[in-house]
């Protein structure tokens, strides 16, 4: 019997040693693929046994895993413990879990504390619920159940009986026990077990046997397993001499199942990082006729908790920032975990020269992503930009579609979201501060006294700061001990001398305030007399949301922040947010912004929510990286729609130009959005003004008035045809059109060229009203696509104005005035003349004049101003009077805005 146990204990050393030569392989092919792979196994240990961390440490280096262990104070608590597991179940870096307790400790709470994905010892009640189920896949065996069994296979069919069975151990009660093995069960304070212990062959111990239980109950010659948690640490007293112990055997053997364990778990956490078929729950609409307005809509609809939409798109726990119940942030590092992933279609919505009310882009987006995906099964995001607050208080409104083609909840989308235009607001406003308090205490110090300031003892020791170190090597200093540059270089280093009118950056609040367009600052006398004119621009405008827009990356976003030029010094040479110092500041205030917003349609459809820039002033359109972003999590056949604002002249043109050159993607099909009510406005019909009553020219039929508007969708058509991408067209259809105003727009857009031409009812039918559009887009994504770009980057400024003017709006040429001919020459002169083109010109007509409707020819562009946003990396001109604050009208959304008090609902948005 002795022998037979040798030879036992033997085979149970062989078996580990081959479990662990398996592991140790199975990784190496894993880090094989996966060069960066480091897995960590984390065991968390209620007190400081030795012993137990060399075996796993010593496990875990034949197998080449990474352990960790987390050793708290003898007598911790179920609830400190319960907390440590919870800290490492989002911890990124830690791919696996084990506990090492004291039996005490071991309960449902702390054990399903783990979570299920990190779980190596398979003690979860889900882990065994799938063993129960015969889930293998899915499920671990715990290691020293695996190891029991693995013995009582050897020792072949005998009469086993399991004592103190439970706590946290995953014994052989976890799997079952051996195939043919006569298996009983008792408790050390059963009055049977001393009868049952004369009986069995060998003995299963899951516990420590109480002293009041004598070793001469067991019967002779039995084998004794034992798998409790102290079996590597101590031996335990079972009697007779010729009982054979197998404890040691089977925790050695337990602790290399473990590594094997967390080899399998490695394996799934690299199969989870890779992209999987969206398996989403889609929200059912019923749509009510007559339409409720926008927020009651909104309100009706209940929306799913943002982390389960994020889980059924495949975004990890850790990737995900939850603000509320229906926001979250995406982290970037998505893009490194799926960059093998290859990217869906890309779609872009555009629309004709609208209407002062708009004509719908955002609710065609919404539409037709809710089509797609609720209605054809076909992953697809919906990629928007973040409404300012100007206009949803002033004329236009919210920004989150409309009807039955939404993001719900529409107020939180609206209003203030998750604070990204408020950090915009706050960055921009501290590099305006910088740049008065720099000239300022320039001008009332001494070389000395500015560099004794800008460089400081602190606790003894002077030194210069990162940005300081930088900027004295862009000046062709190479030193780092501020002691030892001379006077000509302390000159250099801490005189910026900001030439004040040349000042190009402005203050910015997300307000409509036409009083701030022009400003005085510096009357204080505290500011000694240095006073200046300024003004205010609207937030969305400032170079930072630009920025935000076309960054690909942080690193990428801090570098263009630290390049925007604010001014020109005396001698003509640009004055940089870096040169001020300010670079990292900024970037600090923006570490959150840059992530985007994850939301949903009313139909419970992914969207993303990033940056805002307005078309008229800015590229108007959403982020890079939320483009980037969705493409990767929809899926080789799924879709990415996003949209550029107002007319196809302006933003589909600044979408590829602008947007397309920073992120290298390329568009698959465009989108284009025509209403009957803004092609009768083109024909000639009457003026069209927000908050009037529409005449009856557009709530009556009139194909005359239809045909002759048409000039301007076949232009915009046209536009779109410059860039080599197929054009579909969506009419958006009212419930005043009739069915012959759309059969002819429909017509004639596919006569104009267009790939198709659809009416789409998504306002008034959600999703299943843009079903034939969703289908049309998805054959148009198909065709041949020969994409370019309108003009080269090599080409001189105005040549670059001129093409767009002539090629784009139909001008017959350009003029710059002395004051933009002026700027084009400094910026050429300083190196910026490779920059695309984004105009800031009014969204109301091809032209520079609102009030010229249709497709107006032989206009001369007036070129008022040229700007250059550096750091976002365009040149701006600005055309005719276009001014970067908009204005409140008469009558503006606020008016109607409220908050009912006692349910903090918000009244009158829409």
């Amino acid at each position: 019997m002795l022998g037979r146990f040798i030879l036992l204990k033997i085979c149970l050393l062989l078996c580990c040693s081959k479990i662990t030569e398996n592991a140790k392989k199975s990784l190496a092919s894993l880090k094989r693929e996966n060069p960066r792979l480091e897995p960590t196994l984390a065991i968390v240990q209620a007190h400081n046994d030795q012993l137990i961390q060399e075996i796993n440490r010593n496990f875990a280096k034949e197998v080449g895993l990474r352990v960790i262990h987390i050793c708290l104070p003898e007598g911790s608590s179920k609830d400190e413990i319960v907390n440590e597991i919870l800290r490492l179940n989002e911890d990124p870096n830690v791919q696996g879990l084990a506990l090492d307790l004291p039996e005490s400790l071991y309960s449902s709470k702390v054990l399903n504390a783990v979570k299920p994905e990190k779980d190596v010892d398979g003690l979860s009640d889900v882990n065994l619920g799938r063993l129960v189920r015969g889930d293998a896949y899915d499920c671990l065996v715990p290691p020293t159940a695996c190891a029991v069994m693995e013995l009582l296979e050897d020792l072949g069919g005998k009469t086993v009986l399991l004592v103190g069975a439970g706590g946290g151990g995953g014994g052989p009660h976890a799997a079952g026990c051996g195939e043919g093995a006569a298996t009983l069960s008792c408790r050390w304070k059963a009055p049977q077990l001393q009868t049952k212990l004369l009986h069995a062959v060998v003995v299963v111990v899951g516990s420590t046997k109480p002293d009041d239980v004598p070793g001469s109950w067991i019967k002779p010659g039995s084998t004794i397993i034992s798998y409790s948690r102290d079996l590597l640490s101590e031996k335990h007293n079972y009697g007779q001499q010729n009982n054979h112990a197998a404890e040691n055997a089977v925790g050695s053997l337990a602790i290399a199942m473990r590594m094997q364990n967390m080899v399998k778990n490695t394996e799934r956490w690299i199969q989870s990082q890779q992209y999987r078929k969206w398996d989403l729950r889609c929200l059912k609409l019923q749509p009510l006729s007559p339409v409720p307005s926008d927020i009651e809509i909104s309100r009706a609809q209940r929306p799913k908790a943002v982390d389960v939409l994020a889980k059924e798109i495949g975004l990890l726990t850790d990737e995900i920032e939850i603000y509320g119940q229906t926001k979250a942030k995406v982290r970037l590092s998505l893009l490194e975990r799926l960059k093998d992933q290859p990217d869906g279609k890309y779609v872009l919505v555009a629309g004709i020269t609208p209407t002062p009310l708009g004509e719908g882009k955002s609710t065609v987006t919404i539409g037709l992503v809710q089509a797609l995906t609720a209605h054809l099964n076909i992953n697809s995001f919906a990629c928007l930009r973040q409404p300012s607050q100007g206009p949803t208080f002033g004329v236009k409104g919210g920004a989150a579609g409309g009807g039955y083609a939404q993001v719900i909840p529409m107020e939180e989308f609206n209003l203030h979201l998750t604070g990204d235009i408020h950090a915009i607001t706050a960055a921009n406003n501290l590099l305006a501060a910088a740049i008065d308090a720099r000239i300022l205490h320039e001008n009332t110090q001494s070389d000395k006294a500015l560099y004794n300031r800008l460089v400081p003892v602190v606790n003894g020791v002077r030194g210069f700061s990162a940005i300081q170190l930088a900027r004295l090597r862009r000046l062709g200093i190479n030193k780092t001990d501020p002691g030892t540059l001379t006077e000509e270089e302390i000159s250099r280093f801490a005189r910026l001398d900001i030439d004040p009118s040349t000042i190009t950056w402005q203050r910015v609040v997300d307000t409509n305030d036409r009083f701030l367009r022009k400003i005085t600052v510096g009357q204080a006398n505290t500011e000694k007399g240095f006073v200046r004119q300024a003004q205010f621009d609207i937030a969305v405008a400032s170079e930072i949301m630009a920025i935000l827009a076309l960054a690909t990356s942080l690193q990428d976003m801090k570098e263009r922040l630290g390049k925007m030029v604010v001014a020109n010094d005396k001698k003509g040479e640009p004055v940089t947010a870096e040169d001020l110092g300010v670079t990292g500041a900024l970037a600090v205030l923006m570490k959150d912004a840059i992530k985007p917003t994850l939301m949903q349609t009313l139909e419970g459809t992914p969207v993303f929510v990033h940056a805002g820039p307005f078309a008229n002033i800015a590229h108007g359109n959403s982020s890079v990286l939320a483009d980037k972003i969705a493409l990767k999590l929809v899926g080789e056949k799924g879709f990415v729609v996003t949209e550029a604002g107002f007319g196809a002249d302006i933003g589909m043109e600044k979408f590829f130009n602008i947007k397309c050159r920073a992120s290298g993607l390329v568009p698959s099909v465009v989108v284009l959005v025509a209403t009957v009510r803004a092609l009768k406005m083109h024909g000639g019909g009457p003026n069209v003004t927000a908050g009037a009553p529409l005449k009856k020219e557009y709530t009556e039929e009139n194909l005359q008035l239809v045909a002759d508007g048409c000039c301007n969708l076949q232009k915009q058509i046209q536009i779109t045809q410059l860039f080599g991408v197929p054009v579909v067209v969506a009419l958006n259809v009212f419930k005043t059109d009739s069915p012959a105003e759309v059969d002819l727009v429909c017509k004639i857009a596919k006569q104009s060229g267009a790939f198709d031409a659809v009416p789409c009812n998504h306002w008034s039918a959600g999703g299943r009203g843009a079903v034939k559009l969703a289908q049309a887009v998805e054959k148009a994504a198909n065709q041949k696509n020969s994409f370019k770009y309108l003009y080269s980057l090599e080409l001189p400024i105005v040549e670059k104005i001129q093409i767009i003017a002539q090629k784009v709006y139909g001008a017959q040429d350009i003029e710059l005035s002395p004051a933009a001919q002026s700027q084009v020459d400094c910026y050429t002169r300083q190196g910026f003349g490779n920059l695309p083109i984004c105009m800031a010109k009014t969204h109301l007509s091809l032209s520079h004049q609102p009030e010229r409707k249709g497709v107006p020819t032989g206009f001369i562009l007036p070129i008022s101003d040229v700007r250059a946003s550096i750091g976002a990396g365009f040149i701006y001109p600005l055309v005719g009077t276009m001014s970067t604050m908009p204005g409140l009208p008469t009558r503006p959304c606020f008016y109607d805005i409220d908050l009912d008090p006692v349910t903090e609902q918000v009244k009158g948005l829409f």
